[in-house]
């Protein structure tokens, strides 16, 4: 059909001998997906509406409501062509822009994590200065920051996809596209595109969590020097939620590089499924997290069904 298998679209996979019961599937990534959109939009909303909620902290819960719900577009719409429509095929140019925005928003999703780790640092061991440090104009340029570190610095590696010719086989192993899936397709010499994401990984998540755990090292040595009990409790309170979201999303990234990387005879299912618990899980968990373990959100979320309810 293709003259030129070069520009030949690229064939997504879903689960690899599952293809009977992939209908099934794709209920239940429906159900998932519904949730995420759920209930990162209700966080954003609240946030938005409630001006109690209205600092640094909830400012940070926002950014990371906003990155799940930028994830969960991005691998949504083929995610659920694949097991719902069995629609396979996608052009070279969205695979390339879809891997742009997946590892992107990655980046992204770490970078908010170490903020609010920042956050929870200057909130427990310098209060004082909470609120001249982190002014509103301070918050923005954090977030302007991460932002700009995630969707800049993975331009080389995509950008370089557009140049490779594709003269193998053009079946990726996923249901959305993943740059170190795609490279392993092209005809040309990969090098730059196999040291590239190793130093970036190295750069921004592996940074990010040995901060995010010498800030908490710190945090722990302020908090038990705080004379009251009680008060130790509540200080600490303030950053459970934020810990249950740096384990869940660390962990799944731990887990996918491991299998990536050292699980190379693991069986295709395994790879796929820690795939989807990577992109899947920390979207769904993190609005359960801070609904259950932050009280000024389950008032606002009482608060939002209580006047729909009246209404």
């Amino acid at each position: 059909m293709w003259s030129n298998n070069s520009v030949a679209p690229f064939l997504l996979t879903g689960f690899l001998g599952s293809e009977a019961i992939h209908h099934w599937i794709s209920i239940l990534f429906f159900i998932v997906y519904l949730s995420i959109l759920f209930g990162n939009s209700t966080l954003l909303f609240i946030i938005w509406n409630d001006h109690s909620l209205h600092e640094p902290m909830y400012y940070f819960l926002a950014m990371l409501a906003g990155t799940d719900l930028g994830m969960t577009l991005t691998t949504m719409p083929t995610v659920l062509s694949v097991l719902l429509l069995h629609q396979r095929e996608i052009a070279q140019g969205a695979c390339f822009t879809q891997s742009y925005f997946i590892h992107s928003l990655a980046i992204v999703e770490s970078g908010v994590l170490f903020a609010m780790a920042y956050d929870r640092f200057i909130a427990i061991c310098i209060p004082l200065r909470y609120n001249s440090i982190l002014t509103n104009s301070r918050i923005m340029k954090v977030g302007l920051g991460v932002l700009m570190r995630g969707f800049v610095s993975i331009v080389p590696p995509i950008l370089s996809l557009y140049w490779f010719p594709y003269c193998r086989s053009h079946v990726l192993s996923h249901a959305f596209c993943l740059h170190q899936d795609v490279m392993k397709l092209a005809c040309a010499d990969i090098t730059f595109n196999r040291v590239y994401p190793v130093i970036l990984v190295a750069l921004t998540f592996f940074l990010d969590a040995l901060i995010i755990l010498f800030s908490y090292i710190l945090i722990l040595k302020t908090v038990v020097g705080i004379a009251s009990g009680e008060e130790r409790a509540k200080a600490l309170n303030t950053c459970i939620s934020h810990i249950s979201c740096v384990l869940v999303f660390y962990i799944t990234v731990i887990g996918l590089t491991f299998i990536h990387r050292l699980g190379k005879h693991a069986p295709h299912v395994v790879h796929v499924t820690m795939s989807y618990v990577y992109f899947l899980f920390p979207p769904f968990m993190n609005p359960i997290i801070y609904s259950i373990k932050t009280k000024q959100i389950q008032r606002s979320i009482i608060c939002l069904f209580c006047v729909h309810t009246r209404a």
